[in-house]
């Protein structure tokens, strides 16, 4: 009885400690269902897609349009960003989770010839401002 009882335990030590995924395994997980399942809405989309760099815990995201790489569209696009991020942290197309574990996402709005319209870094900071927790600056008194 005993064995089984020490064989049972290593047993599922075992499997705990294969269901465990480590950072770089999630980014990789993230990055593909963001491929498989992920669509923005919006004035000029055309496609998003994900890349994973592993060595620099990094998620990179485009979004492709239709639009011209004017500076009209630029300021558009500046404008209707940070909502347009907002949106994707609450659909969980960028993850809190792996940003809670150090990774970023370089996201890429992009007019049809690959111009940056709009272009910005998600890691905990930018979350933060997002989100609308972030600390404003502190001043302090002056002697």
């Amino acid at each position: 009885m005993k064995k089984i009882t020490q064989i049972a335990f290593a047993f599922a030590i075992a499997l705990l400690l294969v269901s465990c995924k480590n950072t770089k395994q999630k980014i990789q997980e993230h990055v593909s269902t963001y491929n498989n399942s992920s669509s923005i809405k919006g004035n000029g989309i055309t496609s998003t897609s994900a890349k994973a760099f592993l060595n620099d815990n990094k998620i990179e995201i485009r979004i492709e349009t239709n639009l011209e790489g004017d500076e009209a569209n630029k300021q558009a696009a500046a404008d209707s960003f940070p909502d347009l991020l907002k949106e994707m942290i609450k659909n969980d197309q960028i993850s809190t989770e792996l940003i809670g574990e150090g990774v970023k996402f370089d996201v890429y709005f992009l007019a049809y010839n690959n111009i940056i319209l709009a272009k910005r870094t998600v890691d905990k900071e930018e979350l933060a401002v997002l989100e609308g927790t972030a600390e404003g600056n502190k001043e302090t008194a002056k002697l």
